[in-house]
């Protein structure tokens, strides 16, 4: 059975007369990466500051173990580590200053925070640097000190706000494999409004789109969400005339290659049958057919527009 770190129940929240979100509901795993996705402005960020307990909601709860993160912000905040989309970094100070830092704003005891220093920073790859000034860290390097400072005291969830942005490719691929890592022993939010990123580390999702919740459920399933509406097929003795491909269902038949087409369709993908029993009959040679899967740009697409037309 599935067990959960955390619990977000009819969350809502309003910095002036409108409603930033509303009526957010979801868990998170005590395992792994829940992507949350949406677009700028979906409120993503007002839900994880008020997770981490930046600031107290309108409306509903969160709660981090157990503990809710409004009436007990001090124990809830000893189970969250927290990255902003920009790190707080002291960029005046050495790798091992800034984590020791750290280790005393989050009470580890001070017999454990050397031992809490080294494994923050073998963890991430970074105790070569334990001398060197956060100024002269490369960008990457920088991103891993300032998850460093989120596993210190070992926290249960793990809260990361576009971990990946402003890094070289290069750089990401390190980054993702180190969530992945991290992930391995806790929960991980990853907040970002890129779908590559969730669709690299993440197991789980939640989508929000104009402050509501439009999507909740595994990577997997947000992935094949929308049924493939069109399939391409190729035919080594096409018809003359391509308006004799469009068989009752298929609205658009368009040619993409040599004796290739992409025929768009409504309702069943059961459609591709009644092609393959037209081609053999009519001795048009099938060589290939293969439904398209919907990509990841479309179903966030689809899923924002379903947002709009409910609000």
């Amino acid at each position: 059975m599935k067990s959960y770190i955390a619990k977000i129940e009819h969350l809502s929240h309003r910095y002036t007369r409108d409603w930033a979100i509303r009526d957010i509901n979801f868990e998170i795993p005590s395992q792994g990466i829940l992507g949350l996705l949406g677009s700028n402005g979906a409120g993503k960020s007002t839900t994880m500051n008020i997770l981490c307990g930046v600031i107290n909601q309108t409306e509903g709860h969160a709660h981090i173990d157990g503990i809710s993160v409004r009436d007990n912000p001090v124990e809830a905040k000893k189970l969250i580590g927290f990255l902003p989309q920009k790190a707080p970094l002291h960029l005046e100070l050495t790798v091992d200053e800034y984590l020791r830092h750290c280790a005393y704003l989050r009470s580890v005891p001070q017999s454990d925070i050397k031992a809490a220093m080294d494994m923050a920073k073998a963890k991430c790859g970074i105790t070569h640097f334990s001398n060197r000034l956060l100024s002269n860290l490369s960008g990457g390097y920088q991103q891993r000190v300032g998850i460093a400072q989120a596993i210190i005291h070992q926290p249960k969830l793990v809260v990361l706000d576009e971990p990946t942005n402003g890094l070289d490719p290069n750089q990401i691929l390190e980054v993702r494999k180190l969530i992945k890592e991290i992930a391995e022993e806790r929960a991980v939010i990853l907040s970002t409004h890129i779908l590559s990123e969730v669709q690299a580390t993440c197991d789980n999702i939640i989508m929000i789109e104009l402050g509501r919740v439009v999507f909740a459920d595994t990577m997997y399933a947000f992935n094949n969400y929308i049924a493939p509406n069109s399939f391409v097929v190729t035919l080594d003795q096409p018809p003359t005339a391509m308006d004799e491909i469009r068989l009752p269902g298929i609205t658009e038949v368009e040619l993409i290659g040599p004796r290739m087409y992409r025929c768009r369709f409504e309702g069943s993908a059961d459609i591709t049958k009644t092609v393959i029993g037209h081609a053999l009959e009519h001795g048009w040679d099938l060589k290939e057919i293969y439904l398209e899967k919907t990509s990841l740009d479309g179903v966030f697409a689809q899923l924002s527009k379903n947002a709009a037309k409910e609000v």
